[in-house]
């Protein structure tokens, strides 16, 4: 996705976006990729996209607009009873198959999800189609052009950023996605008490987002308080599956790094 650029939003996030450093325009964090769609995909797409895909928009979303009728399909407490279920974002989600397994398992929280990769977006419409997932919707559009103009302040309860390109060479350190300020920028749409998951497996950027997201400080790290022998990473969260790529690099003996911080 296009790394930050400066915001114009109509949603009220101007003036907290201020103080943030835009990147270059220029500068990208993801390499659009060419890979064609399947069959299957192409026809998950035209049957069920109407339904799942959001598209992009210069102005503010409504959460229960777009997740309008799933309030009735879950959930135990008033809040969800009146429609305000859970909202997280996800960045990337590559061919949906966690993004997908987590929907499963968290079926009282909607999930808005961006990729720019179209045979991604195909992939996941039809784990949508085949496992009957009514709690996502995708964004088929630069994540931070989302973030920027359709997320109000304060209105997410959670961020996915899972195995982000860690673009390994130090000249290209510059276009991995998490840096200062877009995590400003997610910071800001975070409510109280709401976090941001992010999960590695190459160290150096294990690293750097935990000192990325230290150095913010409208949140703080999870982990420091309840595990805090794991110096700053966090034990992987229940709802995160792992996947056959990371069941293989475990295998070989690759470590994964999760971090999670919470909005103050």
């Amino acid at each position: 996705m296009t790394l930050p650029t400066p915001d114009t939003p109509d949603t009220g996030a101007a003036a907290s976006d201020a103080q943030t450093q835009p990147f270059m325009r220029t500068v990208k964090s993801f390499v659009k990729r060419a890979g064609r769609m399947g069959s299957g995909q192409i026809k998950a797409r035209e049957e069920l996209g109407p339904k799942y895909l959001l598209p992009y928009q210069p102005s503010a979303i409504e959460f229960e607009a777009v997740f309008a009728g799933l309030a009735k399909l879950g959930g135990q407490n008033d809040a969800q009873s009146n429609g305000q279920r859970p909202v997280v974002l996800e960045i990337g989600f590559g061919m949906g198959e966690a993004t997908a397994q987590i929907a499963l398992t968290l079926p009282d929280t909607n999930f808005l999800c961006c990729e720019v990769h179209e045979a991604g977006v195909g992939a996941l419409l039809k784990r949508i189609g085949e496992n009957n997932i009514p709690n996502i919707r995708i964004c088929n559009h630069d994540a931070v052009e989302v973030i920027d103009h359709m997320l109000p302040l304060a209105s997410l309860d959670g961020v996915h950023i899972f195995f982000p390109d860690p673009w390994h060479k130090t000249k290209h350190n510059k276009r991995r996605l998490i840096q200062s300020p877009l995590v400003a920028k997610l910071a800001a749409r975070l409510k109280p008490g709401g976090y941001l998951h992010a999960a590695t497996d190459w160290e150096p950027y294990a690293q750097q987002i935990l000192e990325v997201l230290s150095a913010e400080p409208k949140l703080k790290n999870r982990a420091l308080a309840t595990n805090p022998e794991l110096a700053g990473y966090a034990p992987k969260p229940h709802y995160r599956p792992l996947t056959k790529f990371e069941n293989r690099g475990i295998k070989l003996g690759h470590g994964v790094w999760d971090v999670v911080f919470e909005r103050i």
